[in-house]
């Protein structure tokens, strides 16, 4: 087990070099500059403000400052937007929002997904399964930029039950549709993934055995079936948990959350280029970070898959 740890660490850690390199060169040829403006800076001051974050530097010492900078320290650097201000600052103020409403957005996904998922699997082809498989479908038919707008149509509109945006320290009122809109989608591809595996599961021989030695059916699902059934749902959780922490733009923008993905999107109509690669940098290192403990708990679940 530990040399698998090794091999995926050896893989994890050059993709993430990878992408710190490839973020720069492509800010690096993105057109425009973060100082260009309708009115454009007479040459001096524009050389000065170059000057102050380094870019009138070579390109291959810019990049070289950069990869060491964040690969030894995890700097960012500064922001070209925000004064005073670091692109560290700004993800340590915009990432726990992200990362809360994230959060509570995978238990939801996980918790009701994998419910209906067996329940539809054990019930196969009665009312409870046909219903399971219809919110499923609902669900996956509705993106989270199309549940939030409908959210905040009924219960801000024409209820009134829910404030319409905003953070308030994330108490609950401000969590319910930010976390619904974005778990959705999730849920019902969990609710999927896990009746399949499951009716796949239970079709096997030894479930068959099991159910012959006259074994309760509540203990043949929970000690026989869920293990296998649960490694293809795994293999699907990594990437969704990256991609619910991470937040998304459209829910940031709708309930104007104060997360991650606001910054990103002002960044990028300001051409604040430092933000857009740290915010894509930390994605990615998470995104590679949560796949190689996927791995881990893959191989640790079923050592055959060991490669």
């Amino acid at each position: 087990m530990l040399s698998f740890v090794v091999r995926r660490l050896a893989v994890a850690i050059p993709t993430l070099l990878i992408l710190v390199v490839l973020s720069f060169i492509l800010m690096y040829a993105a057109p425009g500059g973060p100082f260009n403006s309708e009115r454009p800076l007479p040459p001096e001051v524009l050389a000065n403000i170059e000057a102050k974050y380094g870019l009138d530097q070579p390109f291959w010492k810019q990049i070289l400052n950069y990869v060491v900078s964040v690969v030894t320290q995890f700097d960012f650097g500064p922001s070209f937007q925000y004064k005073d201000r670091s692109v560290n600052d700004i993800i340590a103020q915009g990432f726990p929002v992200t990362l809360t409403y994230g959060f509570w957005s995978f238990v939801v996904a996980v918790t009701v997904g994998v419910s209906l998922g067996i329940a539809a699997a054990i019930k196969q082809n009665t009312w409870i399964d046909y219903f399971a498989v219809g919110i499923s479908i609902g669900a996956q038919v509705l993106p989270n930029f199309v549940m939030a707008p409908i959210l905040l149509l009924i219960f801000t509109l024409w209820l009134g039950w829910l404030p319409g945006g905003g953070w308030n320290g994330g108490q609950w009122q401000f969590l319910i549709m930010p976390v619904i809109a974005l778990s959705t989608s999730y849920m019902a591809s969990i609710a999927r993934i896990t009746r399949s595996s499951m009716l796949e599961v239970l079709n096997t021989n030894f479930i068959r055995t099991a159910q012959a030695k006259g074994l309760p059916m509540r203990r043949v699902i929970w000690k026989h079936a869920m293990k296998p059934t649960i490694l293809p749902v795994l293999s699907y959780l990594g990437p969704a948990f990256v991609g619910m922490i991470t937040g998304s733009v459209i829910i940031d923008v709708f309930f104007s959350t104060g997360g991650i993905g606001q910054f990103f999107v002002n960044s990028a109509f300001n051409r604040d280029y430092s933000v857009i690669m740290g915010i894509t940098i930390l994605v990615g290192a998470l995104t590679i970070m949560f796949n190689l403990v996927v791995d881990i708990l893959y191989a640790w679940i079923d050592p055959k898959i060991r490669y």
